[in-house]
């Protein structure tokens, strides 16, 4: 099991550049950012943290490509990654090529978390309809994979099109996709389709929803065996670390404080100290 670390990066917290850097100093797999372009003040949406008010950090996410790039250039190892994108929200030939350029740039490094997401204002402003976001969102994202695979490629779908075109670069080594959202039907129909993997937020009911993800993948033809399961904004604890490695999750993603570096820092370590010690047993 490999382990990995998300934090909520802003304007305000501790940079991503260097909190990679950090991070893989330490011994952790990958870094993981989340997306949101803005936050309406009409705040119709009620906040997905089931308070009455929205947290300071979802108004100011910095972009996730660009300070992931950052982030590449300052390190080796460590795998970067969104988590999670909206691309529903997203111009697909600009991202496709945006994304292709820092996988490159981070020599194969790069992944792509993606959601459909929750706040109806943030999208309407894209001119997306809460109801119609996932199929905006799979359409973006098999027009990308066209983009990527295709030294010409075309795309005719109820929401985005495009001729025969020519899109470089291309990524030299293909871009893991995996989905990030709570389990059944809907979620492991489009994992099966375009991803490589499910992004449960937290581990509450993994060991029955699991079993039911790979089952899903395999009657639609994918073989279960490349499936990764990697669930988000877990507090480790060796007990919860010991129940993650019994039901084949492949990676676990610590959350980290959106803060300034001497706070971010100080729950790193500890995460790090945990780690060490749960291998050694």
């Amino acid at each position: 099991m490999r382990f990995g670390v998300t934090i909520f990066a802003t304007d305000q917290s501790m940079g991503v550049a260097e909190l990679a850097r950090a991070a893989e100093d330490r011994g952790f797999d990958s870094l993981w950012v989340p997306e949101h372009t803005h936050i309406p003040t009409s705040r119709r949406t009620p906040p997905p943290t089931g308070t009455a008010v929205l947290d300071e950090e979802y108004k100011r996410t910095v972009d996730p490509l660009i300070s992931l790039a950052a982030a590449a250039a300052v390190t080796s190892k460590i795998r970067l990654g969104t988590g999670v994108m909206l691309p529903a929200q997203r111009e697909p030939l600009v991202t496709a090529k945006a994304i292709a350029t820092l996988q490159n740039l981070s020599a194969g490094r790069f992944e792509v978390g993606v959601g459909f997401g929750w706040n109806e204002d943030e999208m309407a402003d894209h001119g997306v309809a809460y109801r119609t976001r996932r199929a905006h969102a799979r359409e973006h994202m098999l027009a990308m994979q066209e983009l990527w695979n295709n030294d010409v490629a075309s795309f005719n779908g109820e929401h985005v099109n495009f001729a025969d075109t020519w899109s470089w670069p291309k990524p030299e080594v293909s871009v893991p996709v995996l989905i990030g959202g709570g389990a059944g039907p809907k979620m492991f129909a489009h994992i099966a389709e375009y991803a490589n993997g499910w992004i449960p937020i937290g581990g509450a009911g993994l060991g029955e929803s699991i079993p039911k993800f790979l089952a899903a993948v395999e009657q639609a033809g994918r073989d279960p065996l490349t499936m990764r399961v990697v669930p988000f904004g877990s507090h480790p604890t060796a007990e919860k670390l010991n129940y993650f490695a019994s039901i084949g999750v492949s990676e676990c993603v610590f959350r980290l404080p959106s803060a300034p570096q001497a706070q971010v820092m100080e729950v790193l370590d500890q995460q790090a100290v945990l780690i060490q010690d749960w291998i050694a047993v």
